[in-house]
């Protein structure tokens, strides 16, 4: 893949450390990597976003571009109408990445949200995006009780428009996982009608940034340039 869309199923659902991952985890694999932040949300100028979080994470060689930032923390869409600022578009967000991909080996798209939130007064969403680049979706979601429904219905809205769910990676899975969560690991691809390809530990970006790239690839499978085991970690936790 050249081109990755990272959405989730929800907001706070570890969008950012998973990018960071797979990040990580083409670098080591010796892959030359950009992310593209869209649109940044909830963050004053000059304060660190999330392409500075992925780049602090997965390492200075990472190259990030941001296209724009609205202060309130809202959906892209509000936050560009309350600032009285343009909105991004998704023709933006698709030239910006097709020339990202000019120069790296894998671009990440990283979308703020979840896969429908609106980028302009049009309606306008990540789905619109990936779909002039034609490029695949790799959707993070939560462990627990919940995700199947919201997995499913994200998954839904990809096959309607015409899009590829890459696969289910898990932003945040706990260090005593409760019975709901160890169920959604079999459920969560029947879900999707897509492969889990990742679990990346709770607090993983507490880690410091050279522990993270040297764990990066342990949560990944290796459709993300990872060694990790959908069954065997599914079966350590039946």
């Amino acid at each position: 893949m050249a081109l990755l869309v990272v959405t989730g199923t929800g907001t706070e659902v570890g969008k950012t450390v998973v990018t960071a991952a797979v990040a990580a985890a083409a670098r080591a694999a010796s892959r030359s990597v950009a992310v593209l932040k869209p649109a940044q949300t909830g963050v004053a100028p000059g304060e660190p976003g999330d392409v500075a979080e992925v780049r602090r994470l997965a390492g200075s060689g990472v190259s990030g571009e941001e296209l724009a930032r609205f202060p309130e923390p809202l959906a892209p869409g509000t936050a560009a109408a309350r600032a009285g600022l343009a909105p991004v578009r998704p023709p933006q967000i698709a030239a910006a990445a097709s020339r990202l991909a000019e120069g790296h080996d894998l671009v990440l798209v990283e979308g703020a949200g979840g896969l429908l939130v609106r980028l302009d007064e049009e309606g306008a969403t990540l789905a619109d995006a990936a779909r002039l680049l034609d490029a695949p979706v790799l959707v993070v979601a939560q462990a627990g009780l919940g995700t199947l429904n919201v997995t499913e219905l994200t998954a839904e809205a990809l096959r309607a428009r015409g899009l590829r769910c890459a696969g289910i990676v898990i932003g945040s899975w706990p260090a005593a996982p409760d019975l709901a969560m160890r169920c959604n690991l079999a459920d969560l691809p029947e879900a999707a009608g897509a492969p889990l390809l990742g679990a990346v530990p709770e607090r993983a970006s507490s880690l410091a940034p050279e522990a993270f790239r040297a764990a990066a690839p342990s949560w990944l499978a290796p459709e993300l340039s990872g060694t990790w085991d959908a069954a065997g970690f599914t079966a350590t936790h039946r």
